[in-house]
């Protein structure tokens, strides 16, 4: 696990690539490597998280023997030494690198489908003046690129590219921002930067770039629409126990983080049914008993007898991390489960450089209630009376039920999918965007072909579509970026087994009543678990990854809406309607808790912002 970044560009020198490379030295602490050739106008930096040969051997960058190719890589390939195998490749060293750089060689692109893992690749091909860059299946490594006249860079994150050049702010796809809590798609939030997509590969010559996929979700959907349960039930078995084993092969100290929920416990198990030793793991819990499920991780370290590490979450914490989310993510971020996540990498950090996660089961699962949501939108008598329905629901009074009248009220030409997401995460509705932006294009953005759907079958169920668009947009540009940023902030390496890109494509084939079995989610996952830990540990309503914010911005972080959303601040960038912002505080104020994350949306923009104007 490690950084990288580079350019092409003669207006750029290797000081430059010494300085964007050590923008992001905590992604890779144990060593700094460089490529300049100021001939041809190239450079490519590294940071090293030394995981796999922890010799100096396999520092980067790497070059094949003629020196004709280079190489700077960020992740980890997990079936590197079954493809050495296959190929007859024969390496100076023990790492993955060296097996990407080989089969390069050996089958250019081709390669990219070989590899198992989570990637951004960088390759340099000195004869063909030719740079190939590519992102993994799932999108778990990030790659940014900017694009200005002459000049072209890449790097892991967005601070690689501010250091090289200063960017200036770009707010045309805000209200995706908004909509959504993360900007999704290539967008960013600053001119002429744009994010890779997953499962693509950019490729620059002759002064200018082309981007083609090398991997969809959108031809393995329904492929398996005949399978039997136990047949399901044995493939997915036998997928997760190679899974977890290819991710516990590490040379440094490894643990798991474990939440006492279905995914992180299935993944520990197999995972300590797997090692001779106790695994260690890590859970974090809240002061506020209601959010607090660190009790039944407890229950599950205890059950599979690992060395069990607790952290319990105060204000104070928070208050913390709350100060460096933009610096971490260097745009406005909404998620605030990147809080725990970031005081869980930290603790774990303390005794381990990898960490396994359980990410992805809900997607590949149908574990969110928003998959229930999309099936009764589309039946009598939501279907015909939404509008009607949700206007009830807000007469109730109650936070719960003026949350369901948001999700249920919405125009004809709304996009379905984006709007639950939306709604189920409690922030703005497209028409509350349009009352809420000054001078913003606020229409036609919210469509299929924008969060890669477009292509998506009609013949799918509602519930279907809508995990299609999470594995899309929500899993890769939010919950990705989220456990990306937050343990390599702390120089962690993060693994998710149920990400393996064969298990994305075996659940996405699976009928509906595999994925999600006579309402009962993540029915296949739970069934397996049930074999290795006691099902009554997990008789309890699900909670989630979070922590209690709305609670916390009405009492000892109130601090941040007066300080970011006042009449002064609003007024002076004049993005947001201040009286719209004032009647949501004051909703808020008195008893609208569900308002919460729309406010912590503005907080954050505001507050990057302000940051911004700092710097220039």
């Amino acid at each position: 696990m490690c950084g990288i970044s580079g350019f092409i560009a003669a207006s750029f020198s290797k000081t430059d690539l010494e300085r964007m490379t050590t923008a992001i030295k905590h992604r890779g602490p144990d060593a700094a490597g460089y490529y300049y050739n100021q001939e041809k106008s190239i450079g490519l930096g590294h940071r090293r998280l030394s995981i796999i040969d922890l010799s100096d051997a396999a520092n980067q960058p790497l070059y094949t023997a003629s020196k004709r190719y280079v190489i700077v890589f960020n992740g980890e390939i997990y079936n590197y030494l079954d493809l050495k195998a296959k190929y007859q490749i024969t390496t100076n060293t023990n790492s993955d690198t060296e097996i990407i750089l080989s089969l390069y060689e050996k089958i250019g692109i081709d390669c990219f489908n070989e590899f198992n893992g989570m990637f951004a690749i960088a390759i340099w091909d000195n004869e063909e003046n030719k740079l190939i860059i590519a992102r993994d299946r799932i999108g778990k490594k990030p790659v940014y690129f900017s694009h200005h006249g002459n000049e072209f860079a890449f790097a892991s994150e967005l601070k690689s590219l501010i250091a090289l050049k200063k960017q200036k702010p770009d707010l045309s796809h805000l209200p995706m921002y908004l909509h959504l809590g993360y900007m999704p798609s290539t967008y960013t939030f600053y001119q002429n930067v744009q994010k890779l997509k997953a499962g693509h590969l950019l490729i620059w010559q002759h002064e200018k770039y082309t981007i083609q996929p090398f991997w969809s979700i959108d031809s393995f959907v329904l492929k398996n629409s005949n399978i039997t349960e136990q047949e399901a039930s044995k493939k997915l078995e036998d997928i997760i126990e190679t899974s977890v084993a290819y991710r516990l092969i590490a040379d440094v100290p490894l643990g798991s983080f474990l939440s006492g929920g279905i995914d992180s416990s299935l993944i520990t198990a197999i995972a300590q049914k797997q090692k001779s030793s106790a695994i260690k793991t890590f859970s974090i819990g809240f002061k506020e008993s209601k959010f607090n499920e660190s009790v039944y991780a407890k229950k599950v370290a205890d059950h599979l007898k690992t060395d069990h590490h607790e952290f319990i979450l105060s204000v104070d914490d928070a208050k913390s991390k709350v100060v460096e989310i933009i610096d971490i993510y260097d745009e406005p971020y909404t998620d605030s489960s990147s809080i725990p996540t970031l005081l869980v990498s930290e603790m774990a950090r303390k005794h381990v450089t990898v960490a396994l996660s359980g990410d992805g089961g809900d997607e590949l699962f149908m574990g969110y209630g928003m998959y229930d949501w999309a099936q009764r939108l589309s039946e009598f008598p939501y279907s015909k009376f939404h509008n009607l329905i949700g206007k009830s629901f807000e007469l109730l009074g109650n936070s719960r039920f003026k949350r369901i009248g948001d999700l249920l009220q919405f125009k004809s030409n709304t996009y379905i999918p984006a709007h639950i997401f939306s709604q189920e995460q409690y922030l703005f509705s497209k028409q509350e965007i349009d009352s809420l932006l000054l001078n913003q294009n606020k229409s036609n953005m919210f469509n299929a072909s924008e969060f890669g759907m477009d292509t998506i079958s009609t013949k799918l169920s509602p519930a279907e579509t809508q995990s299609i668009f999470d594995l899309k947009n929500y899993l890769q540009e939010d919950l990705m970026v989220k456990v990306d940023r937050a343990s390599m902030y702390h120089s962690l390496e993060t693994r998710a087994p149920l990400l393996d890109y064969r298990l994305v494509e075996f659940a996405f084939s699976l009928p509906h009543n595999l994925r999600k079995k006579e309402q009962v989610s993540k029915y296949l996952l739970k069934q397996l678990l049930y074999k290795h830990v006691p099902k009554e540990i997990f008789d309890r309503p699900k909670w989630g990854f979070s922590i209690p914010l709305g609670n916390w911005l009405q009492n000892d972080l109130n601090f941040l809406i007066q300080k970011y959303l006042s009449k002064e601040v609003l007024e002076n960038y004049q993005i947001v309607n201040p009286i719209f912002v004032g009647n949501l505080i004051q909703r808020f104020t008195k008893g609208e808790v569900h308002l919460y994350n729309r406010l912590w949306s503005l907080i954050l923009l505001h507050q990057w912002l302000i940051k911004l104007e700092s710097q220039n």
